[in-house]
């Protein structure tokens, strides 16, 4: 899940195009009134949806200036319904990219369509993985045409926003982690107020419809579009939990369907107890992080033990808390940035190599990866958008705890033991304990007749979606596979280079090809230290 917060600098910024944003809502082909207000089961209205898309097609073209797709990459729009139980009612335009398969007409099997995450995040890089000839995708861009796109509220797809965009991202500068009661009042009232900015911003007849099965709704109406009788899919992070809802309410529109780094989707779950997991989670990862640090010590020198690197991160917040570094970086922007560690390992070098650089004297490097950037009013406006989707779809998605007593007690337990995260993930989520729209019921994911073997991929130590997730979404899944990458912690695995997992992805989306077994594979490799 990507992360984002009142109080934390969004990690992923979204492209802002400046040429043809659909509109927030609209009226869609001239209709009667009376046809307007018809109400249906939502299992109707996306099938008089999911046909309408299949009329229409997705007339393709180049890519609108500003969004950074530049050929072989082509754009479209994909109608939806805001309400499917109104499906003649307002509509909006969902953004859909694709880069065509690369193989013989025999060779192509399909679309293969991915979600990144979230929510709130776009998907319409995803075909660049095609045009730039990535090496770990090569054999499946032969066969597939590969498809993202935009869900709805994020990016071009009919943005929601919280917050003035200018405002959010002036990150306050104050510790996350709360002194006293005082602190805890003004971040509830921080939370209060992001959670009214919402509906007063987004308006009630969206944001209410902003939940992960309408969203699974969408993508089986942008199957229509694209003219596919089933979906091929892959979905990381949130998507795993997109792609699990989809499965429950269209089992016989999946062909093939890819996982990894798994949300947990029990009811008990969704979302309230997964960030507290979380929590946990991502403590064991900052340690893993320290103590390769500390076994590094020759060029990093921040401690030869876990220990010792920890206490510098200690006196580090410490300091910016006392006053930000370069006048910029607080408590919260210093997490925003350090948080990469436990995220990806990818960034362990980049991360230790700032923070050597810190501890040298170089106060300037800290500022240069941690501050936020008030200059690209147009990524800024992404991050807000991206920011006021995560809120508006956790929180419209489940019910969340109303009493503050059970906010606190849960979090003050786990601060105690599990530090790094808590209390920021605790204020990212708040605004769901006073949120302005009805909470839904979330699905009970299930095996339905008719479910093709879907393949789960997840790193044993992964912090931002738990190992028990993707345990618990396997005992759901009948004949589904799970492939374990051990002694490994990286958000994402499918991306990463280990053939042992690299190949079974091949074999599984070119042939249907799954093991017999569950598997285990080997980590991939482990980061180099680059010197400071």
């Amino acid at each position: 899940m990507v992360r984002r917060t009142i109080v934390l600098v969004s990690t992923g910024v979204l492209l802002a195009g400046a040429l043809a944003t659909a509109p927030a809502a609209t009226a869609g082909p001239p209709r009667s009134d009376h046809l307007r207000t018809v109400r249906v089961p939502e299992s109707v209205g996306v099938v008089i949806a999911a046909a309408n898309a299949e009329r229409q097609g997705i007339q393709w073209a180049a890519c609108p200036t500003g969004w950074g797709l530049a050929a072989p990459v082509q754009c479209g729009w994909v109608t939806v319904p805001i309400d499917y139980t109104r499906p003649f009612g307002a509509t909006v335009k969902l953004a859909v990219d694709r880069a065509a398969s690369t193989g013989t007409p025999t060779e192509r099997q399909g679309s293969l369509v991915y979600n990144p995450g979230g929510p709130g995040g776009s998907g319409l890089r995803f075909p660049l993985r095609v045009a730039t000839a990535s090496p770990l995708w090569t054999k499946t861009a032969k066969a597939y045409d590969f498809v993202g796109f935009d869900p709805r509220g994020v990016g071009h797809s009919a943005p929601i926003s919280c917050e003035d965009p200018q405002e959010f991202v002036k990150a306050p500068k104050a510790d996350p982690v709360p002194d006293d009661r005082a602190d805890k009042l003004a971040q509830r009232k921080l939370a209060r107020e992001y959670a009214d900015g919402c509906l007063e911003r987004t308006g009630a007849a969206m944001l209410s419809q902003m939940t992960t099965p309408n969203t699974a709704r969408d993508l089986d109406v942008i199957r229509a579009g694209l003219g596919e009788r089933q979906l091929n899919y892959l979905g990381v992070s949130y998507g795993t939990y997109l792609g699990a809802v989809y499965a429950d309410l269209f089992p016989t529109h999946l062909r093939r369907m890819i996982v990894d780094s798994v949300v947990d989707p029990s009811l008990d779950q969704i979302w309230y107890r997964n960030n507290l997991d979380q929590d946990v989670a991502f403590e064991g990862r900052w340690h893993d992080w320290q103590q390769w640090v500390a076994t590094n010590d020759p060029v990093y020198h921040l401690g030869t033990t876990a220990a010792q690197v920890q206490a510098k991160w200690v006196q580090l917040r410490a300091t910016a808390k006392a006053h930000p570094v370069g006048g910029v970086v607080g408590p919260n922007e210093l997490l925003g940035f350090f948080q990469n560690a436990p995220y990806y390992d990818s960034t362990w070098a980049t991360v230790a190599r700032v923070f050597s650089r810190y501890e040298s004297g170089d106060t300037q490097a800290l500022v240069d990866a941690a501050a936020p950037d008030l200059s690209n009013t147009a990524g800024n406006i992404s991050s807000e958008n991206s920011n006021a989707v995560y809120t508006a779809v956790e929180c419209t998605d489940a019910r969340w705890p109303t009493s503050w007593r059970v906010w606190d007690r849960d979090n003050t337990a786990l601060n105690a033991r599990y530090p790094f995260l808590t209390w920021a993930n605790a204020w990212l989520n708040l605004p769901c304990a006073t949120w302005p729209v009805k909470q839904r019921t979330p699905v009970d994911v299930a095996s339905h007749r008719g479910l093709p073997p879907v393949l789960i991929v997840q790193s044993a130590r992964d912090a931002a979606t738990p190992y028990s997730g993707a345990l618990a979404l396997h005992s759901r899944l009948a004949g589904s596979r799970m492939i374990t990458e051990r002694d490994a912690g990286s958000h994402g695995v499918t991306n990463l280079v280990n053939p042992c997992i690299n190949d079974r992805v091949d074999a599984y989306l070119l042939n249907g090809a799954l093991d017999a077994h569950d598997v285990v594979c080997g980590p991939h490799a482990t980061p180099v230290p680059t010197a400071p």
